[in-house]
């Protein structure tokens, strides 16, 4: 099975299933954002190309855009309890254990931008699952992880979907003539 079959594959079964819609890009974003299994989804490129079967087949933008940006903010949440809870010992856990550097790179990135990074870090695959471990291991206060975790999870779910589902709406309206 190959990366390609398996992108085809889930975003025709979002097309011919739309009812799925909403569960299935809950679990792509959790899957994209928490710590370990985002190395091991393809689940952005999957998103996008469902941002386009909206824009092309009438599925409600809205619920699968609140499906992505909940599923991106509880796998934050969970990655950062995951650094929370084991702190240290987390580098010793696969996959950070043989890429020891992902760590590494997190948290020269938190340490640089603190809040803000958690917030942009987001929206940069090789950060996206790591920095909100990092904020865990650095003890960021809850409160705050979570306002920024919430924000920038709507933002990316917007982000993601929006550029297929609308773009390919407006571009359909404007080349009626």
């Amino acid at each position: 099975m190959t990366l390609d079959y398996i992108i085809t594959s889930t975003m025709n079964f979002v097309r011919d299933h739309q009812a799925w819609g909403v569960p299935v890009v809950f679990f792509l974003a959790f899957g994209e954002s928490i710590a370990f299994l985002s190395l091991l989804i393809p689940a952005t490129v999957i998103l996008i190309g469902i941002g386009a079967i909206i824009g092309e087949s009438g599925i409600a933008f809205w619920p699968i855009w609140i499906a992505a940006s909940f599923g991106a903010f509880f796998g934050d949440w969970i990655s950062y309890w995951l650094g929370w809870h084991y702190k240290e010992r987390i580098a010793h856990i696969w996959p950070l254990s043989r890429n020891p550097q992902m760590l590494v790179r997190g948290q020269h990135f938190f340490d640089r931008w603190g809040t803000i990074g958690v917030f942009v870090g987001r929206f940069f695959g090789p950060f996206r699952a790591t920095v909100p471990l990092v904020a865990g291991i650095c003890d960021m206060p809850l409160k705050s992880f979570q306002i920024v975790n919430l924000t920038s999870a709507m933002l990316w779910g917007f982000l993601i979907l929006a550029p297929g589902a609308f773009g390919l709406q407006w571009i359909a309206h404007y080349l009626r003539f």
